[in-house]
């Protein structure tokens, strides 16, 4: 069996815009010889790869196992192209970084603004959102290194994930909250007093929360629910709700005021993850040591807040 690179781009971008016309010119060949390549493809084989009904094109369940294997495949030969192109001079080095809101609100600029400084010619990539989006992307290989927060069953085993923080949340509202420790922290029970705004599904603040009030022994009450960070934030300034957040996002939000929660609270860890099986490129191994550096001088210097610290080795 040959099955030759050009073809798995032809299927991938066939894949993704379930479209041949559109597909041949993403990949930048005539229509008629993209066509010619999927029969080829399909015959070495041995099944079909798309279903074409109406109009209509979708994967067949031979086209389904095959795409991310391909995404893959694909990843890793760029990947390994740019390598020998960056060890011979002949273009720059790129490295896709992934990272939730709250990071890219706080930690990520100046991490990036450090790299930027020491390696000019690197072409940087910022991919946000939260964990449960970020990691998908990352093992199919659209990106490079990612900051995720770590469950607590454990990252994805097919990711190589190192901690690098522990933050605490804190109750983020637009009036001071009255503490109810001499401390001045609130008990994660008496949140059930407030209504809060609430994150979208599948954004890992809101399974946190949910998870953290449920230990506590009550279902909190939601005065809105589905949005992002800003949208959270937005609406806690309108005065809505409070909200658990981390409290780097709440910098730049003079109106809202952050509560911190009587141990144990709500914490979390977040990690720096890669695919487990690649070597990493110069590029994105040199924005792994520069944002281990930056944590580290940031811990020394006091930048980080109250409620973070180091969880790296």
């Amino acid at each position: 069996m040959k099955v030759r690179i050009h073809q798995l781009r032809s299927f991938v971008a066939v894949a993704e815009l379930r479209h041949f016309t559109q597909a041949a010119a993403a990949v930048g060949i005539s229509q008629p010889s993209l066509s010619k390549q999927i029969h080829t493809l399909e015959r070495e084989l041995g099944a079909p790869l798309f279903e074409r009904v109406r109009g209509d094109i979708t994967l067949t369940p031979a086209g389904e196992v095959l795409l991310p294997l391909a995404q893959r495949i694909l990843a890793d030969v760029d990947a390994a192209r740019r390598e020998v192109q960056e060890l011979i001079g002949l273009r720059r080095g790129r490295v896709r970084l992934g990272a939730t809101p709250s990071l890219c609100a706080s930690v990520v600029p100046r991490v990036l603004r450090r790299f930027r400084d020491t390696y000019p010619n690197i072409d940087l990539y910022i991919e946000e959102g939260g964990s449960q989006d970020l990691v998908p992307n990352l093992v199919r290989g659209a990106l490079d290194l990612a900051l995720i927060v770590v469950p607590e069953q454990g990252a994805d085993p097919a990711l190589h994930t190192e901690p690098v923080l522990r933050e605490s949340l804190v109750v983020a509202s637009v009036e001071p909250l009255a503490p109810t420790t001499p401390a001045g922290e609130l008990h994660l029970v008496d949140l059930r007093r407030y209504p809060l705004v609430m994150f979208r599904r599948g954004y890992d603040l809101r399974d946190a929360t949910v998870e953290a009030c449920r230990k506590a022994g009550f279902t909190p009450t939601f005065a809105v629910e589905g949005g992002e960070m800003d949208a959270v934030l937005g609406c806690v300034e309108a005065g809505l709700g409070v909200a658990l957040v981390p409290r780097v996002v709440l910098t730049g939000r003079p109106r809202l005021h952050a509560t911190p929660l009587a141990r144990p609270g709500v914490q979390r860890t977040i990690g720096l993850a890669r695919r487990r099986e690649i070597v990493l490129s110069h590029a994105a191994q040199a924005l792994r040591e520069t944002l281990f550096t930056y944590l580290r001088d940031a811990a020394r210097s006091g930048e980080l807040p109250a409620e973070v610290e180091l969880a790296m080795r």
